[in-house]
C-alpha cells in the first residue's frame, strides 16, 4: 500500500478504530436535592464581608502620591495582610488592612495638602516675581528685558 495514498473524505483509518464506548443511561425522572441518600449539601455562607486588604490603593499611592514613604509602608502592610488572609489568620489580617488603610489614608491627605501648598507657593511666587518685576526699581537693572511698557 503506498504510504502518500490520500484516504477520501468519509472513510475511517482503519489503523485506529474508535474506542468503544459505553452509553450513558437516561434517567427516568429529575431528583431533588436531598433525596438521594448518596447526595451531601453543603451550604457555605460567610456572615461577614471578605476582609481588605486595599492593596490597589497601596499602590497607587506608592507610585504616585509617596509622602515621606508612607505609600511604600502602606504597600507592606497590604502584602502581609493578603498573606495572612490566603493563611488564614483573620485577625492578624484585619490588623493589618487596618494599619495599611490609615497610612494610605495619611499618605494622599498629606500628598494632597503638599500639592496644594506647592500650587499656592507657585501661584504667589509668580505674581510678587511679576510685580517686582514690573516695579520701576528693577526696570534700570534690566532696561532690555522689559521694554513692553
Amino acid at each position: 500500500m503506498n504510504t502518500n495514498q490520500a484516504v477520501p473524505l468519509g472513510q475511517l483509518n482503519r489503523a485506529f478504530s474508535p474506542p468503544n464506548y459505553e452509553l450513558l443511561s437516561v434517567e427516568p425522572e429529575l431528583r431533588t436535592p436531598g433525596q438521594d441518600p448518596a447526595s451531601t449539601i453543603i451550604s457555605v455562607h460567610s456572615s461577614e464581608p471578605p476582609l481588605k486588604d486595599f492593596f490597589v490603593w497601596s499602590m497607587f499611592n506608592t507610585l504616585y502620591l509617596n509622602f515621606c514613604c508612607l505609600g511604600f509602608m502602606a504597600l507592606v502592610f497590604s502584602v502581609k495582610a493578603r498573606d495572612r488572609k490566603l493563611v488564614g489568620d483573620l485577625n492578624a489580617a484585619q490588623s493589618y488592612g487596618s494599619t495599611a488603610k490609615c497610612l494610605n489614608i495619611c499618605a494622599l491627605i498629606f500628598s494632597l495638602l503638599l500639592v496644594t501648598l506647592v500650587i499656592i507657593l507657585v501661584a504667589t511666587g509668580v505674581i510678587i516675581i511679576r510685580r517686582a518685576a514690573m516695579s520701576q526699581d528693577n526696570n534700570s537693572y534690566f532696561p532690555d528685558l522689559f521694554s513692553g511698557n
